[in-house]
């Protein structure tokens, strides 16, 4: 494992550095997202449902994901840094416009730019990986690459959460405009890998010594390979169970999981008084409750500490292997979180989620690295994204409409009105009652407090039903892995075509 750190050069390094600072920005905007798009307009959120957002993540998603199946091999052609700088030119020009115009057409837009932005920055990023790692040190590569994205991950939405808690939500993303801006700096750091071999490719080509096929036939020609293809359908079911982290379980935390126990339990009935402790935990500003934020960077903060120990461990198992066990540990907090709502619970199943997902996510991309053709790496690292564009494209939409129906505690609190207290359907529509005010409103006609209503609500109704509904989806991708695994055993063992 040491050996394996230790052979990583300069570039590998700068480009963990670079997709550090991208993901500190991306997920100071992407883990607060669901938050401010749901909060009421009295809270200065953009007061939509979760159907309606869902719509948004549908479109973020597709985007995001679609773009580079078919610009990945741009990368390839025309080089990595330079993509990487018009990614970069694009993900600033993406916070400004949520900075200046806030209403949901506004984020809408800017998050359209972000995901193109995004679709561009990864070919070009991880092409860079592959070309600066080899087959010896690459899964500790993409584990330490892993562990650099969730050391941004992990402080970016503590960063969002402290500004928007005390400057408000546009300075969360004027602050990651700022944050993006430092890529440009990084990139004149180093040289491009393999910049003179994509050079003189060009100049073969211009002499009409070598012919290019133009890119979308190239990626047609990949793509009709069968363990490519297979490949790609599977993680297509496994993005759809995936993505609930961050689209949906900031939500659930919101609407149902008390923190105060764990708070009381690690500083005291008074709270935390420390004001870092307050900031790492991702706490309120009286150090009483653990936002969401707090919750879901569990996940964040066990990778960026633990996640070149799992690397290490995934290097000596299959790759079909590890992306299994990695898979069933996601099944396992999926079903924990649809189980209880107690916040000892939840944080358990974040680690079990998180352990899960360093056995898994980083070796889905090694995978496709290692067999890919050497001039198709990027091209083959843009096809990763045909999985996201389907997967997570439908969790984008699925996932909260699936909450709105079972889990929403304003929708429920809506129904309470209706089916128990006789209000009338006029008088609980959003014309009458605003996105995000008919808990408060239940609380205000029935005199109960919140705790209690919310403890109620939760065993009224089965809230946890959107939670099950995704651990049964990853079971089936369970199930694919393990065939794919046994299939492509026996293709590496057939005799080699003469």
């Amino acid at each position: 494992m040491w050996a394996a750190i230790a052979s990583l050069g300069y570039v590998f390094w700068v480009v963990g550095a670079m997709e550090m600072i991208e993901r500190l920005a991306y997920y100071g905007v992407r883990a607060v997202a669901t938050l401010y798009a749901t909060r009421p307009a009295s809270e200065h959120g953009l007061g939509v449902t979760m159907a309606q957002f869902g719509w948004l993540l549908l479109c973020w998603n597709l985007a995001q994901s679609l773009v580079p199946i078919f610009t990945g091999g741009l990368s390839d052609r025309y080089g990595y840094k330079q993509t990487i700088f018009v990614s970069t030119l694009l993900k600033c020009l993406a916070y400004l416009i949520m900075a200046w115009w806030q209403t949901f057409a506004g984020f809408f837009v800017g998050a359209m730019f972000l995901a193109v932005g995004t679709a561009v920055f990864k070919p070009g990023i991880q092409g860079t990986l592959i070309k600066a790692t080899n087959r010896l040190n690459s899964s500790m590569a993409w584990g330490i690459f892993y562990q650099t994205v969730n050391i941004g991950g992990w402080i970016g939405p503590l960063i969002a959460l402290h500004m928007r808690s005390h400057m408000g939500w546009q300075m969360v993303f004027y602050t990651n405009a700022a944050f993006i801006c430092l890529n440009f700096l990084l990139l004149l750091t180093y040289r491009e890998p393999g910049l003179e071999e994509r050079l003189a490719r060009r100049e073969r080509i211009r002499a009409g010594l070598e012919q290019e096929k133009p890119l979308w036939r190239e990626s047609l020609a990949e793509l009709r390979k069968p363990h490519l293809t297979v490949y790609l359908l599977i993680f297509s079911v496994w993005w759809l169970m995936f993505p609930m982290l961050w689209d949906v379980l900031p939500k659930y935390v919101e609407d149902w999981v008390d923190t105060r126990p764990m708070v009381t339990f690690l500083f005291g009935a008074d709270g935390a008084q420390n004001a870092l402790a307050r900031f790492f935990l991702g706490m309120d500003s009286a150090g009483q409750h653990i936002q969401p934020e707090g919750i879901v960077n569990i996940n964040a903060g066990m990778i960026m500490l633990t996640c070149f120990l799992f690397a290490g461990l995934s290097a000596k198992m299959r790759a079909t292997d590890s992306l299994l066990a990695g898979t069933l540990l996601i099944v396992t907090a999926l079903t924990v979180f649809g189980m209880t709502r107690q916040v000892g619970w939840a944080v358990l199943a974040m680690v079990i989620f998180s352990a899960g997902e360093m056995l898994a996510s980083p070796k889905y991309s090694e995978f496709l690295g290692n067999v890919a053709p050497p001039d198709k790496k990027a091209m083959w690292i843009g096809f990763s994204q045909a999985p996201i564009l389907i997967g997570w494209t439908i969790e984008g939409k699925l996932g909260p409409h699936l909450y709105h129906m079972f889990s929403d505690k304003d929708q429920l609190a809506r129904r309470t009105l209706v089916e128990e207290l006789g209000w009338s359907r006029d008088a609980v529509s959003q014309q009458a009652l605003p996105v995000g005010e008919a808990f408060r409103k239940l609380v205000e006609v029935t005199g109960q407090s919140p705790e209690a209503l919310t403890r109620e609500l939760y065993e009224a109704y089965h809230v946890g039903t959107t939670w099950f509904v995704f651990a049964g989806i990853g079971v089936l991708s369970a199930v694919m892995i393990y065939l794919y695994g046994r299939w492509i055993r026996k293709l590496a063992q057939r005799p080699m075509q003469p």
